[in-house]
């Protein structure tokens, strides 16, 4: 046995797990920097999911739904012995041959014959076997429970017939903090959503000078410590994205504005989108020496 060819296969193995792992936002995905202590009193609030598959127009309320088709065992037959091929291919790939890649080969095939002989004595059993008998069915309409016994002197209701399906939570709206009446939340929260997007972008490439000129001294730290400490660019491609100013902080020195983003963000090139939603603790000199900067990243509870 070749033992650099087997050291090789483990870390091609290695890099390819590694690739799967899914890629962080900018941040990191946690806390940091400044944190709104109005956002930590807020309620908890649920993470955005996707819509409830709605029922067929021509399905009954009480219809149960049909049955999935069962996976052919076949499948598990014809993939069992290509993988018996593909070890005897490996095996003669790393030098495995002779009497015991042979040996290793013949005990592969006949386990996989015992599978079949296994499996069609099973499918003829199964066959022979009489069917048993569904349970009987009660109700009108649409109405459909199973029976049940009935006791002498007093009536049992059917099984479900009293349960009501629950009511979706309801959302409060959301009361904002310290926002003057007169501040253009439109256009704000457009330049925020934007720079949103293009920190994302230059978290991805580890562009840092482009992230120094959005973020305060210490978010600019901690971002360009993370990007230092991986091993491959992220990729973070913003599919959808929604903003909302939860409120405005006023000290004697700062302005402190919360945003919340939510949207759908892929991690991956070829992953299915993923839901996200954190606050983005803005900062801006009550003197107006300088415009909003990223002062902190906060995740909801």
């Amino acid at each position: 046995m070749n033992l650099k060819k087997i050291l090789v296969g483990a870390l091609i193995a290695t890099m390819a797990v590694s690739t799967l792992v899914e890629a962080r936002p900018a941040g990191g995905g946690k806390s940091i920097g400044r944190q709104s202590q109005n956002v930590n009193r807020m309620p908890a609030q649920q993470a955005p999911q996707q819509a409830p598959r709605q029922a067929q127009p021509n399905q009954a309320p009480n219809t149960p739904p049909a049955a999935a088709p069962k996976p052919s065992p076949w499948k598990g037959i014809l993939g069992g012995a290509l993988l018996g091929l593909g070890l005897g291919a490996l095996f003669s790939h790393f030098g495995l041959g002779g009497a015991l890649g042979g040996a290793i080969g013949s005990i592969i095939m006949i386990a996989l014959l015992a599978g079949v002989v296994y499996f069609i004595f099973r499918l003829i059993r199964s066959k022979s076997q009489p069917q048993a008998r569904p349970a009987a069915f009660s109700g009108n309409g649409n109405q459909n429970v199973y029976s049940m016994p009935q006791q002498s002197g007093s009536a049992t209701p059917d099984i479900g017939s009293r349960l009501q399906p629950a009511a979706a939570p309801v959302q409060q709206a959301h009361t904002q903090w310290g926002v003057p009446g007169d501040f253009d939340q439109a256009s704000f929260l457009r330049v925020a959503k934007s720079n949103f997007i293009r920190l994302q972008a230059a978290w991805d490439k580890g562009d840092v000078a482009d992230i120094r000129e959005f973020t305060t001294p210490e978010v600019f730290a901690e971002m360009k410590m993370q990007i230092s400490e991986r091993t491959q660019a992220d990729y973070t491609d913003v599919i959808s994205i929604d903003a909302e100013l939860l409120g405005i902080e006023t000290t004697d020195t700062e302005y402190l504005a919360s945003v919340k983003f939510t949207g759908m963000i892929k991690p991956a090139p070829d992953a299915l989108a993923e839901p996200y939603h954190e606050v983005w603790n803005l900062v801006k000199p009550v003197n107006g020496s300088s415009g909003w900067l990223l002062g902190g990243i906060q995740q909801l509870a």
